[in-house]
């Protein structure tokens, strides 16, 4: 019996795979269709054509949410519809050379242009994700400003600007960025992001702050305990600055995925917890 299997990567492509392999992330699967996209227009593309929009924040590895599987790809003239492929989405437009880069052999868009792509065709709480990773990561905002002002009148160039007014470099996951959105979509009180409280364990840098009212407002993603250290020693760091931030008068509210999506509790429960540290500043 063999251990391998035939894997459609996409229309026409496929790859010999191993059973015993762990389920890929989608990131990996879009990276595999870029790769089987790429080698399939090798002979046609003339070095013409760049990765752009949702295809170039896969390969340059930016926080991803809810994507579709399309793969953008743009070039300086049109072509039919699926010219490249059914699952390829074809942008007209002659990119200045500065907005261009190559990842790993793939012709991609800047990452500054990558953000206003993006920014202009996906919801704003997608484009937001990725603005505030490449934020963080080091993408030059006054380069984001200059590449909006150029694009003035291009069709979600208005959703584009708008991310970028709500967009910092400060959040560290998907997560903290949809709990920014959600104070300021609610119109609640708009706290301090990565504020950072000395203790007598030393600083501790929360997600959230109030610290007019010391509470403080923590999201709760597996990928904060996963991604650096071992679950347990994470926890029980976290809990460990918990408590010595208790002692000092901290109150905490946490925030999980499902919390976000359900927008009316979550207000409640940050209303009640704003009473109630306002009680105890009385």
């Amino acid at each position: 019996m063999t251990d391998k299997s035939l894997e459609r990567v996409r229309r026409g492509c496929f790859r010999i795979a191993d059973k015993s392999e762990e389920p890929p992330s989608e990131d990996t699967l879009q990276r595999r269709r870029l790769e089987a996209h790429q080698h399939g227009i090798l002979s046609t593309s003339k070095g013409r054509m760049v990765y752009s929009h949702t295809s170039a924040a896969c390969l340059q590895e930016l926080n991803l949410w809810r994507v579709n599987q399309q793969i953008h790809a743009t070039q300086g003239f049109a072509i039919s519809a699926h010219g490249h492929g059914l699952d390829v989405q074809s942008h007209c437009f002659v990119l200045p050379p500065d907005q261009i880069v190559v990842i790993d052999g793939f012709r991609t868009t800047s990452v500054e242009r990558t953000v206003v792509d993006c920014g202009r065709i996906l919801s704003h709480q997608q484009g937001l994700i990725v603005a505030d990773h490449a934020l963080r990561r080091g993408a030059d905002r006054e380069n984001i400003a200059h590449i909006l002002k150029s694009l003035a009148g291009h069709r979600g160039i208005s959703r584009a600007r708008e991310v970028m007014e709500k967009a910092s470099g400060l959040s560290e996951s998907p997560g903290e960025t949809l709990t920014r959105h959600f104070f300021i979509s609610t119109n609640l009180p708009t706290p301090i992001e990565q504020f950072v409280v000395q203790t007598r364990l030393g600083s501790h840098r929360l997600d959230f702050a109030l610290p007019e009212l010391e509470l403080a407002f923590e999201f709760d993603g597996k990928t904060k305990y996963f991604d650096y250290q071992p679950t347990s020693d994470a926890l029980f760091q976290e809990r460990r600055r918990e408590k010595a931030l208790t002692e000092m008068g901290w109150q905490f509210l946490r925030i999980e995925w499902a919390d976000l999506f359900r927008a009316a509790e979550l207000k409640a429960r940050v209303l009640a917890a704003i009473t109630a540290a306002e009680s105890r500043r009385r």
